[in-house]
C-alpha cells in the first residue's frame, strides 16, 4: 500500500469563497489527492498518493485553473566557482529541480538567486544540491560578514601566490637554460638537477594547485568540464612527463632529460596572479554599493522615559522617539514629531536644495539634518528604509543575467570539452606528423592549448559589466531592476510620457494675476479668504499664492461653490465671485474687452478665472500644473538619441498641445482614460516601437507593465515604482536620457569584453596548436585576458552620461 504524504501550498489570486471552493473541488477530483483550501490563509494543505501523483502536478492544476502558486526566494553566497562553466552547471541542474521556477548563478558576484516553491523545495535541499556539485553555499551573509570572507580570500590567494612565486622562481631562471641564445647568465649546477627541480615543483603542483584537481574532480564528477579540468590536465601533463625524465636519468645519467618542472610550476604561478587580481578588481566592481552602504548611519539617540540614549542604528524600532541634531544624519524612516528644520535629501532625490521640514512631515533616512533640533518617530527601521530598499534593487540587478549572458553560457558550456578535443587532435598531430616520436615537443603543443584556452574572460565578460553599470546608474539616481532592463533600455526607439507629474510638477499653481485697476492689495486678501473656504485643487494653489505673498488672512462667509461655474461668497460684507465666463454671462458682468487675453491663457493650457468684487470685474487669475525645470532639456536630449517623444494625458487636447508646444514634445494622445494608456503603448508597439512608458501613478501601472521598459518616477506612487523596470529616484526626467545613454554604453562595453575573449581564444588555440607558443607564456597570457575584461569594464565608471 502506498504512503500517504503531505504538504501546504500558498495560493495567491484567491478573492472570495467561491475561489477556495473552485480550487478545493478540482483538486480533490484528480486521482489520489486530498485537498482542503482556506481563504483567510491563502494555504491549501494537501494529502497526496506519490504512486499516482506529483507535487508539480498539482501546482501545474492551480495555475491552471488561474491562480498562483506562492514562491518564496533566497539569495546564496557560493564559493568554488572558478570560470563560467562553474556557474553555467549549478544554474543548469538547479533549474531542473522540482520546485524550483528559476535559478541564476552570478560567477562575477559569487551569488545565486533562487526563486522556488517552498511546498516542492526546501532551501537545504538547494544549498545540499549545490554543494552535491562541489561547491560550498549558504545562505547570503550580510555585508560585513560576507567583507571579511572576501578579505580572508584575497589574503589567503596572496599568502599561496608568494609561496608558490618563491618556489619558481629558481624553476623559472632554469628556463634561460633553454633560450635558443646565449644571454650570459649563469645558471648554478643545482638548479639543473631533476631532483631539486621536482622538490620545488612538487608543492606547488599538489598543495598550492590542489583547488585545480579539487575542481577538476568535482567537475568532471557531474560529467561537465571547467576551466579546472584544462589546468589540471595541462600541469599534470608537463609534471608527470619531467617526473618520468627524472626516474630515466637516475636510472641513467648518461641522458639528457627533457624536463618541464617549470613549466608546471610557472603556469600555477601565473594563474594565480590572474586570480588575485581578478579578485581586486572584481571588488572594485562593487564599490557602488559599498558607496550607497557608507550612506547608511551607524548610530541613533532614542528618548526613553526622558533620557537619551544612544543606540546602534540596527536596534532603533518602530515607534521609536528619536532627537536628531543639527549636522547628524537621519537615523531611520518616519517623521517629525516635534521641530523644524532643512534636510537634505540629495542622496535620496537628486536635489541639491536643502527641504524644510514641520511637525508631521516625512523624513528619510540617512539624509542629513542641516540646522534645527528635531524628534522624530520611527516608522520604517532595517530593511524596510528606502535606502534598503535602493541597495536591494542594485544587488538583485547586479546578481542578474542579461539576456546577451546566455550566449557567453552556451558557449562556454560546450568550449572546454571542444578545447580538450583540440588539444588531443594537437598532440597526436605533432607526435605522428609534425615532429614524428618527439612526445616533449607534441606535449608542450598540447598544453599549451590547454591553458591558453581557459574561458575565465568569457564568464567574466558580461556580469562585470552589468555589476559597474548598474551600480553607476545607482549613483546617479537611476536604479535598473536587473540585468535585463539594463540591456532593454538600449533598444528604446519611443519613449511615451504621461503628463501630470511627469513631464509637469503634478501639482497646480498660479501662473499669471492680472489686476485692471491700482486696488489689487484691497482686494487680494477678498480672493483669498473665498477661495480659502474651497476644497477644489485650483482654490489651493490660490490660497497657497496668497501665502507667498504674505496676504492677510480674512474670512469667508455664505461660501457656495457652483460646478461648472466657479464659487461665490462674502468677506466683510463683500460680494466675492470667482468663475468661468459662464458666471460672469450668469451675473451680467461685461468682460468681453478681455476676452482677448484671457484666451490667450487658456491656448496655453492654463485655468484662467476672472475675479469680481461687489459686481465689479477686478481682473483674473491663472492656475496650471506647471511644468518641471528639466522637462525641456529632458526632451532635447531624447531626441538627440534619435528617440520618438509622445506624450499621454486625460486632458482635453488644447491644454495637451500647449503643454507638449512648450517641452518640445511631437505627438500627443489626449483625453486618454487610465484604462486606456496600455493600449496607446500597444499601439506604438504595433508600428514596430520598443516603447518606454514614463509614469508617476496608480493609473499608469498597467501601461508600465504593458510596455518594453517601464521607468517610474521615484516621487510617485509605490504601485507605479513595484511595476516598472526603472525607478528615477529623484524625479528628474534628465535622467531618462540617462539611463538609456548608460544602456547603450555597458552594452558596448559588454560587447567589447565578448569580442576580445572569444577574439583571444580563437585565435590563441591555432597559435598554441601550431608550436608558436610555450606554455608559461599561454599561461601568463590567459591571466592578462581575465584582468583586461575586468579592466574594461571598470572602464564605465568614469563614462559621463
Amino acid at each position: 500500500m502506498s504512503e500517504q504524504k503531505g504538504m501546504n501550498i500558498g495560493v495567491t489570486g484567491m478573492t472570495c469563497s467561491a475561489c477556495s471552493t473552485r480550487i478545493e473541488k478540482v483538486l480533490n477530483k484528480m486521482d489520489g489527492v486530498e485537498a482542503n483550501v482556506n481563504l483567510s490563509m491563502e494555504k491549501a494543505s494537501i494529502h497526496y498518493d506519490e504512486e499516482k501523483v506529483q507535487p508539480s502536478d498539482i501546482t501545474d492544476k492551480i495555475e491552471k485553473l488561474g491562480y498562483g502558486v506562492q514562491k518564496e526566494q533566497v539569495e546564496l553566497d557560493i564559493h568554488g566557482m572558478t570560470c563560467s562553466a562553474c556557474s553555467s552547471r549549478i544554474q543548469k541542474v538547479l533549474n531542473k529541480m522540482e520546485g524550483i521556477d528559476q535559478a541564476t548563478i552570478n560567477l562575477a558576484t559569487e551569488a545565486g538567486f533562487v526563486e522556488y516553491e517552498p511546498s516542492l523545495v526546501s532551501v537545504d535541499d538547494i544549498i545540499a544540491k549545490v554543494e552535491k556539485l562541489g561547491y560550498n553555499a549558504v545562505i547570503k551573509q550580510d555585508r560585513e560578514e560576507q567583507k571579511d570572507y572576501k578579505e580572508e580570500e584575497i589574503k589567503k590567494k596572496k599568502r599561496q601566490l608568494w609561496l608558490s612565486a618563491l618556489l619558481s622562481l629558481p624553476l623559472l631562471y632554469t628556463m634561460m637554460a633553454h633560450l635558443p641564445w646565449e644571454i650570459g647568465l649563469p645558471v648554478p649546477e643545482l638548479f639543473m638537477n631533476p631532483w631539486f627541480q621536482f622538490l620545488l615543483a612538487t608543492p606547488v603542483q599538489f598543495y598550492i594547485g590542489a583547488r585545480f584537481y579539487v575542481g577538476a574532480y568535482r567537475s568532471l564528477r557531474n560529467k561537465s568540464a571547467n576551466m579546472d579540468v584544462l589546468v589540471a590536465l595541462g600541469t599534470s601533463a608537463a609534471y608527470f612527463y619531467s617526473l618520468v625524465e627524472a626516474v630515466r636519468w637516475q636510472i641513467n645519467p648518461q641522458i639528457m632529460p627533457e624536463l618541464y618542472f617549470e613549466t608546471s610550476a610557472v603556469l600555477i604561478t601565473l594563474i594565480l596572479v590572474g586570480k588575485l587580481f581578478e579578485s581586486l578588481a572584481k571588488g572594485r566592481t562593487t564599490a557602488a554599493l559599498t558607496k550607497l552602504l557608507n550612506l547608511q548611519a551607524k548610530e541613533a539617540t532614542v528618548i526613553k522615559n526622558g533620557e537619551e540614549e544612544k543606540i546602534p542604528v540596527d536596534q532603533v524600532e518602530v515607534g521609536d522617539i528619536l532627537l536628531v541634531k543639527p549636522g547628524e544624519k537621519i537615523p531611520v524612516d518616519g517623521s517629525l514629531v516635534r521641530g523644524s528644520s532643512s534636510v537634505d535629501e540629495s542622496m535620496i532625490t537628486g536635489e541639491s536644495i536643502p527641504i524644510e521640514k514641520n511637525e508631521g512631515d516625512p523624513v528619510i533616512g540617512s539624509t542629513i539634518n542641516k540646522n534645527g533640533t528635531v524628534q522624530m518617530k520611527a516608522e520604517r527601521v532595517g530593511k524596510d528604509t528606502a535606502l534598503s530598499g535602493i541597495v536591494k534593487i542594485v544587488e538583485e540587478a547586479q546578481g542578474s543575467k542579461a539576456p546577451i549572458q546566455r550566449m557567453a553560457d552556451v558557449i562556454s558550456g560546450i568550449f572546454v570539452p571542444i578545447v580538450v578535443g583540440i588539444a588531443v587532435l594537437t598532440f597526436i598531430s605533432w607526435y605522428v606528423f609534425v615532429a614524428p616520436g618527439e612526445l616533449p615537443a607534441a606535449l608542450e603543443a598540447a598544453i599549451a592549448v590547454l591553458v591558453i584556452a581557459c574561458p575565465c574572460a568569457l564568464g567574466l565578460a558580461t556580469p562585470t559589466s552589468i555589476m559597474v553599470g548598474t551600480g553607476k546608474g545607482a549613483e546617479q539616481g537611476i536604479l535598473f531592476k536587473g540585468g535585463e532592463y539594463l540591456e532593454g533600455t538600449q533598444s528604446v526607439t519611443t519613449v511615451l510620457l504621461d503628463k501630470t507629474g511627469t513631464v509637469t510638477k503634478g501639482k497646480p499653481e498660479v501662473t499669471d494675476l492680472v489686476a485692471f485697476s491700482r486696488d489689487e492689495e484691497e482686494w487680494l486678501p477678498d480672493l483669498i479668504a473665498a477661495e480659502k473656504a474651497s476644497e477644489h485643487p485650483l482654490a489651493e494653489a490660490i490660497v497657497a499664492y496668497g501665502k507667498e505673498k504674505n496676504v492677510t488672512m480674512k474670512e469667508a462667509a455664505d461660501f457656495e461653490a457652483i460646478p461648472g461655474y466657479g464659487i461665490q461668497a462674502k468677506v466683510e460684507g463683500r460680494d466675492v465671485l470667482v468663475g468661468t465666463r459662464k458666471l460672469m454671462n450668469r451675473e451680467n458682468l461685461p468682460y468681453q474687452q478681455y476676452e482677448e487675453d484671457f484666451s490667450r491663457l487658456e491656448n496655453q493650457g492654463k485655468t484662467a478665472m476672472f475675479i469680481a468684487i461687489d459686481q465689479e470685474i477686478k481682473g483674473y487669475i491663472a492656475v496650471a500644473d506647471t511644468i518641471k525645470d528639466t522637462s525641456k532639456q529632458a526632451i532635447a536630449d531624447l531626441k538627440d538619441l534619435g528617440i520618438q517623444v509622445f506624450m499621454v494625458t486625460g486632458d482635453n487636447e488644447r491644454t495637451a498641445k500647449a503643454i507638449a508646444a512648450q517641452v518640445g514634445i511631437d505627438g500627443v494622445f489626449a483625453e486618454v482614460l487610465p484604462e486606456e494608456k496600455a493600449d496607446k503603448v500597444k499601439e506604438l508597439q504595433k508600428q514596430g516601437q520598443t516603447v518606454a512608458m514614463v509614469g508617476d501613478g496608480i493609473n499608469d501601472a498597467p501601461s508600465l507593465a504593458t510596455a518594453d521598459i517601464g521607468i517610474a518616477i521615484g516621487t510617485g506612487t509605490d504601485v507605479a515604482i513595484e511595476t516598472a523596470d526603472i525607478t528615477l529616484i529623484g524625479g528628474d526626467l534628465e535622467h531618462l536620457s540617462k539611463a538609456i545613454h548608460l544602456s547603450r554604453k555597458t552594452m558596448k562595453n559588454i560587447r567589447q569584453n565578448l569580442f576580445w575573449a572569444l577574439a583571444y581564444n580563437t585565435a590563441g588555440i591555432p597559435i598554441a596548436a601550431i608550436g608558436l607558443l610555450a606554455p608559461w607564456v599561454a599561461g601568463a597570457a590567459m591571466a592578462f585576458s581575465s584582468v583586461s575584461v575586468v579592466s574594461n569594464s571598470l572602464r564605465l565608471k568614469r563614462v559621463k552620461i
